[in-house]
């Protein structure tokens, strides 16, 4: 007995025990939040973290790249670190330090940092978008190139310029709806690639259910201090099971639903036979020779569907904006096009239009619809750059809006102005690279469908500036409604917000050759004419079960 109360009187009690561990956690924080203020100090300047939340809920509730540029100005450094929970992210800011980094340092930040909510909650290592730098990688950019690469782009500008001139056409029967015509003509034209199949209608339902899925997708991936970005800060949550975490929004829930409907689409186009040699079909030819699995398959076929269609579509919807709030561009691009083109054809890729393909980049310059540049980079080695340490595997992303707003490189940066993509111009300043603008992303991680947007977007804004006068709206009273040139929308792909204008044809003559040529290019588009069973909303009501058995077992 006297043992036992020996033994009783030496045991810790509950209250002992909760204070150890209190201890046990301050000492833990304190050597935590010691680590990151000596790294803090290694790093490019920046707020001053927090302990184990870093500087996540200084963040705005909107558009953080314009907070990241405001503080690179405040700090007069290309490149900031700002901590998102108790990890560093480096913004670069400045187009030189992203071209040095990213662009010239491409064989170190041609990787991917931690991702939950768009790596580990999504397709992870199956999605090329957030596959880390590595041998799978490369194939799957290899396999990216054989459907958009540079080698195959030109063999695709005959329906790429039909479905342009389709686009006018609707303009010039439907004005109003312009954005579901640009909506309808970019699907379309990623839709013909893919799958060998054209989409005819603005109301095919594929278009808005694929739009809606890339622009949610979009809102989604901000960084933030609102789930599910907040799963970044605190990845432990991540872990939970979805019944119970609802701050998950779905994300993780049953992954291979994600990947079903972008297999069913390639399955469906492979297996026709009238379908030709589309990248569906060349991906499942290739399937069993690499090993890729239906939810590669699908990743792949959904990044060039959906990333195509989206960011083309918000380019033109840009385009019209700048028009309407620019309007003393448009003379001299009338100039140039009734000089070379005039009014009894449309222009082509052929015809020489220095001030038009000018127009086209400050396009691309002036809002960048991938306003970030895309997913984050990571370094696979520690660097220094310009003195700073930048840790393996930090999360690095380049500030486009920043970039391109940066009054060194481009003089009254929100002004719409061709003239600086001419060289001896007053407006005119070097730039790090060739192209003179950053839209599509740095090194080896650069967008593989550039040639094809660039491409697009010249044939269609060359055609709708040939065609077309497009002005701001007018209301009641007559008057002009202005436009707002800073009223995008939030998502990392961000689109101008609604706004209403007026498009007219130029000219009677230029009337009369845009119908002649959009009935003209239903006609050839028209052995592109078909439908698909499938719809991204509808395809996971439907039983599926059968489908998803059969796709496990044809890997």
């Amino acid at each position: 007995m006297g043992v036992m109360v020996h033994l009783q009187s030496t045991a810790p009690s509950a209250s002992q025990i909760a204070i150890g561990l209190v201890l046990v956690g301050i000492i833990a924080v304190a050597v935590d939040y010691a680590r990151m203020l000596m790294l803090r100090q290694k790093m490019p300047p920046g707020p001053l973290p927090w302990p184990i939340v870093g500087n996540t809920f200084q963040l705005p509730d909107v558009k953080p790249w314009i907070m990241f540029e405001t503080l690179a100005r405040q700090y007069n450094t290309p490149v900031i670190t700002y901590w998102i929970g108790r990890s560093p992210t480096v913004w670069i800011c400045e187009a030189q330090a992203a071209s040095e980094m990213l662009d010239k340092r491409a064989a170190i930040y041609s990787s991917r940092p931690r991702m939950v909510v768009f790596g580990e909650l999504s397709f992870g290592q199956s999605n090329i978008v957030s596959m880390f730098y590595g041998d799978r990688w490369r194939l799957h950019r290899k396999l990216t190139h054989m459907g958009v690469g540079l080698q195959h782009v030109r063999s695709y500008s005959g329906f790429q310029n039909n479905e342009s001139k389709v686009v006018a056409l609707d303009l010039v029967r439907d004005p109003a709806d312009y954005v579901m015509h640009f909506e309808r003509y970019a699907a379309s034209v990623v839709s013909i690639i893919g799958f060998n199949r054209r989409i005819k209608d603005k109301n095919d339902p594929i278009i808005t259910d694929v739009i809606a899925i890339m622009q949610r997708a979009a809102e989604l991936n901000v960084p933030g201090k609102k789930f599910p970005m907040l799963m970044e800060t605190f990845p432990v949550l991540s872990k939970f099971p979805n019944w119970m975490a609802p701050w998950k929004h779905g994300l993780g829930r049953g992954r291979g639903r994600g990947k079903n409907f972008y297999y069913a689409l390639a399955e469906e186009a492979a297996n026709k036979e009238n379908h030709g040699n589309c990248y569906a079909k060349k991906l499942m030819e290739e399937a069993p020779k690499y090993g890729l699995s239906d939810m590669e398959i699908a990743s792949l076929n959904g990044n060039l569907f959906g990333a195509g269609s989206d960011t083309s579509s918000s380019t033109l919807i840009t385009f019209v904006l700048a028009c309407c709030a620019f309007p003393e561009v448009l003379p001299k691009a009338w100039e140039e096009l009734d000089r070379v083109v005039g009014s009894y054809r449309s222009p082509g890729l052929d015809d020489d239009l220095p001030y038009i393909r000018a127009f086209v980049k400050e396009v691309f310059r002036w809002r960048s619809v991938a306003i970030i540049g895309g997913q984050p980079h990571a370094n696979i080695q520690d660097d220094w750059y310009n003195g700073w340490y930048i840790p393996k595997n930090t999360w690095v992303q380049g500030n486009v809006w920043a970039i391109h707003r940066n009054p060194k490189d481009f003089p009254d940066p929100d002004r719409f102005a061709p003239e600086r993509f001419i060289e001896g111009h007053p407006l005119h300043r070097p730039f790090p690279n060739e192209k003179g603008y950053m839209t599509f992303g740095w090194g080896r991680r650069v967008c593989s469908g550039q040639g094809l947007a660039e491409q697009g977007t010249f044939l269609t804004v060359a055609r709708l500036l040939w065609g077309f006068n497009i002005q701001k709206a007018l209301d009641r009273t007559g008057k002009e409604i202005p436009v707002d040139i800073f009223a995008y929308t939030d998502g990392l792909n961000m689109r101008p917000k609604e706004f209403e204008c007026r498009i007219t044809p130029r000219s009677a003559e230029i009337k009369e050759t845009i119908e002649r040529e959009g009935k003209q290019a239903l006609a050839e588009l028209a052995q592109y004419d078909g439908e698909s069973k499938y719809r991204a909303s509808t395809f996971y009501l439907q039983d599926n079960t059968k489908f998803r058995s059969s796709t496990a077992t044809s890997k």
